[in-house]
């Protein structure tokens, strides 16, 4: 083998080297924060979203319940103004025919 046969070493240029690293390196951490502000956002969304949803369910909770009430006094109402209703025809009534005899024993002082 003849010193031309040899192979030759590549001469590394570490500055070339280095100026890649640090490219590499930025574009890594400006992606990186990029997708961290976007998740941020995301996770964000998702939060509002079922506070949102969580809400909508509380309110439907909330009109059962008010019509379930409204429900209630109204049949209550019902009842009151059919007492009244009643009432107010018992007065209109004329007073009943028949006559309440009572049955009691009289104790006198005789004296004879």
């Amino acid at each position: 083998m003849s010193s031309d046969d040899k192979p030759k070493r590549r001469e590394i240029d570490f500055e070339a080297l280095e100026r890649n690293k640090d490219l590499a390196q930025e574009a890594v951490q400006g992606v990186a924060a990029r997708v961290g502000k976007i998740a941020t956002i995301i996770t964000g969304a998702v939060v509002d979203v079922a506070r949102e949803i969580g809400d909508a369910f509380t309110d439907g909770f909330e009109m059962r319940e008010a019509a379930k009430k409204a429900k209630a006094d109204s049949a209550r109402a019902g009842r009151l103004a059919d007492d009244r209703v009643d009432d107010e025809q018992d007065a209109l009534d004329p007073p009943s025919s028949t006559i309440e005899i009572l049955d009691a024993e009289v104790e006198t002082d005789e004296r004879d």
